[in-house]
């Protein structure tokens, strides 16, 4: 049968309301089996690499997924936690989050997590939110800046599982919300929580994760959007000309990517006499190999290699209180018209607020 089936809803059922938080994904171990499984679904994703199938799938198979696992699970091992990989940790714990915010608001919205390669896949999620009956389904892409590579293969991907069910749920999507005010405000307040319990480096560096220059040239919004953070993010810590910038890291390939590259940058602050350096990346949301690995390990050796005394490594926004009433924010913003607030429930945001630990208290 080509259309998965699906239980009959009972007659004058009230119709449900779901969340799918998508982020990209992990091996569901540190081990170069599983590392290997999961690079290669990412890797063989159109989105991720542009290039001809019969030139990148030879390459793909007969070279990077020989050579490059059993170094990515060493570096994931480094990082892993005692519940598993941080990015999963994270990603879980903003969904419990998410939901206990949302319930308190009086909003009616069942919560799945789903990783756009990896497992929980996206049918994992969508399947979650269908067994427990949501009509209704806001796709939420962890990623604050669009990117071809990122959002358009999440919509890629939760079409293709849609297009295998018979009874398809009506569907919205976050975009983007590389400007939105909670997003900027919660970065803001994580920054200045560090830097009020550790003291400030004499420059923060914002790294993004970066794509092809390519990319950008073909109409791809995510550099401007990258930069738009940036400067929204340092205009909202109050910090002048030259005190803040923005690199991108993650480069693979031999194309051009996005620059300035955020190692080689780190260097040339180092060498010009930049003795403290702070890094901070917007682009994730939860800590993952690129950034306790890649920033916090390698940037940072490369950083006092090159003569740098201390660079210092600001974790994500995590489970941060501000990020989840943020997301929250974002999240009820997009589902208007298809949830209403319980009776009795406080019209008013402004009636609740969290501290930086995420404790709800009333004003």
């Amino acid at each position: 049968m080509r259309f998965l089936p699906e239980p009959s809803a009972p007659a004058g059922h009230p119709t449900r309301t779901g969340l799918l938080l998508v982020n990209l994904g992990s091996p569901d171990a540190p081990a170069p089996a599983a590392v290997r499984r999961y690079l290669a679904e990412f890797l063989s994703d159109p989105r991720v690499v542009e290039l001809p199938r019969f030139l990148w799938l030879p390459i793909l198979y007969g070279i990077v997924l020989t050579l490059r696992p059993r170094e990515a699970a060493r570096r994931y091992a480094s990082i892993w936690m005692p519940e598993g990989s941080p990015l999963m940790v994270w990603s879980r714990r903003q969904g419990e989050r998410l939901r206990g915010e949302l319930s308190g608001r009086g909003l009616d919205v069942e919560v799945a997590l789903a990783m756009r390669y990896g497992i929980p896949s996206l049918a994992d999620g969508i399947g979650a939110l269908r067994a427990a009956g949501c009509e209704r389904i806001l796709v939420l892409p962890l990623y604050p800046q669009y990117a071809a590579s990122t959002t358009a293969a999440v919509v890629d991907g939760v079409g293709a599982r849609l297009a295998c069910l018979r009874n398809v749920p009506e569907i919205r999507y976050v975009r983007d919300f590389h400007d939105d005010p909670g997003y900027i405000g919660a970065m803001a307040s994580r920054i200045r929580e560090f830097w009020e319990r550790e003291g400030r480096g004499q420059k923060l560096v914002l790294s993004f994760h970066g794509v092809p220059k390519r990319c950008a040239e073909l109409g791809d919004p995510y550099h401007d959007q990258c930069l738009r953070t940036g400067r929204l993010l340092a205009e909202e810590l109050g910090l002048a000309a030259g005190e803040a910038e923005v690199t991108f890291q993650s480069r693979f390939g031999a194309a051009e990517w996005l620059q300035p590259y955020t190692e080689p940058r780190l260097k040339e602050l180092a060498q010009a006499g930049v003795a403290d350096v702070d890094v901070f990346c917007p682009g994730f949301v939860a800590d993952c190999i690129e950034t306790l690995e890649e920033i916090a390990v390698q940037a940072k050796e490369a950083f006092v290699a090159a003569g740098g005394r201390q660079l210092r490594y600001i974790p994500a926004l995590n489970d941060f209180g501000p990020w989840v009433a943020a997301l929250a924010d974002l999240a009820e913003r997009h589902l208007q018209g298809w949830v209403g607030r319980r009776p009795g429930r406080p019209l008013d945001r402004a009636m609740h607020a969290q501290d930086g630990n995420g404790r709800t208290t009333n004003r």
